[in-house]
């Protein structure tokens, strides 16, 4: 199979198909907290975020679907009315338009999936960084 027959087509509203963590800037979202968009199209986009130990995810509402993987370290979580301590290898599901968020515990990163995509995070031209460093 030739390279060339493995390229495919990408929409302008799509991500790029392979996209190496190393090389995609980390966006500052608040104090101890960076993001990652890891990939998108309009129907779906997938998001690391990084966070420092006391980092938050202040409480707030969207309405797209969220799914959740917690990648490493350990975080209390709050969705519509409900906190449970989170660690690696948990998952969790946010409604559309629940109030939710995110106290970091330990040190780590989420692997956020949202439905349709969240536009609000792509090209806001905000203060970035290398992946994981600031």
């Amino acid at each position: 199979m030739t390279s060339q027959s493995l390229e495919r087509k990408v929409p302008s509203a799509s991500s790029a198909c392979f996209l190496p963590g190393k090389d995609i800037p980390a966006e500052r979202v608040g104090e101890g907290v960076l993001r990652q968009v890891m990939g998108y199209d309009p129907s779906i986009l997938l998001a690391r975020v990084l966070f420092e130990a006391g980092g938050v995810g202040e409480i707030h509402d969207h309405p797209h679907s969220q799914v959740t993987y917690v990648e490493s370290g350990e975080f209390e979580v709050y969705i519509g009315g409900e906190t449970r301590l989170l660690s690696a290898g948990d998952g969790f599901y946010i409604p559309p338009n629940t109030s939710h968020g995110a106290v970091c515990k330990k040190a780590g990163a989420l692997i956020d999936v949202f439905s349709p995509v969240r536009e609000d995070f792509l090209d806001k031209g905000v203060e970035a960084s290398p992946a994981g460093r600031e």
